[in-house]
């Protein structure tokens, strides 16, 4: 598994830092390892070859900002993904990545539009035969920065959204996107799976046992053990 940690500019100034990015690829390789797949950390893009890319297996990202992949990598990463030999793990801010690569939203599932909100509040458990979600009651309890999506994929399958009346829509930034409040989805075209959760942002979420269920079950099901 190439575990992708890597925060890069914006287009119009610098992106922000995620600090939790060393303890999050502790955590994805021993996830990747108890799923039997040899994990990688790389946190920088340029140290990949298209060839690798193109090999196939898991393609995890914790990215920020515009991510240089060459041209070579994206054609790579979307030929292999479409082929069903790469599949993608996206964690948090990896949807706030890539705005210059026009297919990357459609592979990570959407586009991040603003964080609002950065509180406790309850996630409903949207479908809970999910291998993601299994291990959860119908809500969960929990403290992030709230992502508001755009450009949400139409065959996004929603496994984890924001439960009603959780947050100041007076806030400023705050609205309700046309897809409302997912959290967490899985989705695929042709033989393509990317599973992606929005949740990841604080060192405590790497040190709960939830959280990290939640992803080794997103492994799984990119994995098709469940």
């Amino acid at each position: 598994m190439l575990i992708v940690t890597q925060v890069a500019p914006y287009a119009d100034g610098p992106a922000g830092v995620h600090g939790v990015l060393g303890q999050a690829t502790t955590a994805l390789a021993e996830l990747a390892e108890h799923a039997g797949l040899s994990p990688v950390a790389v946190d920088d893009v340029r140290n990949l070859s298209p060839r690798q890319l193109q090999a196939g297996g898991v393609l995890a990202l914790f990215t920020i900002g515009e991510t240089p992949f060459t041209t070579d990598q994206r054609v790579a990463v979307v030929e292999s993904w479409l082929a069903g030999r790469l599949r993608v793990l996206g964690v948090h801010s990896a949807t706030d990545a890539c705005y210059g690569w026009p297919e990357y939203g459609s592979l990570i599932g959407a586009r991040f539009d603003g964080h609002p909100w950065t509180q406790e509040f309850a996630i409903e458990v949207v479908d809970r035969q999910h291998p993601a979600t299994a291990h959860l009651g119908p809500t969960w309890a929990w403290r992030d920065e709230i992502y508001l999506f755009r450009s949400l994929h139409p065959g996004a399958r929603v496994v984890l959204r924001l439960a009603d009346e959780q947050v100041d829509l007076s806030a400023p930034g705050a609205r309700v996107p046309e897809s409302g409040f997912p959290l967490a989805w899985c989705h695929g075209d042709e033989e393509g799976r990317t599973f992606y959760t929005a949740l990841g942002h604080f060192p405590q979420a790497w040190e709960s046992t939830v959280f990290l269920r939640h992803l080794a079950g997103g492994l799984a099901w990119l994995n098709n053990t469940a």
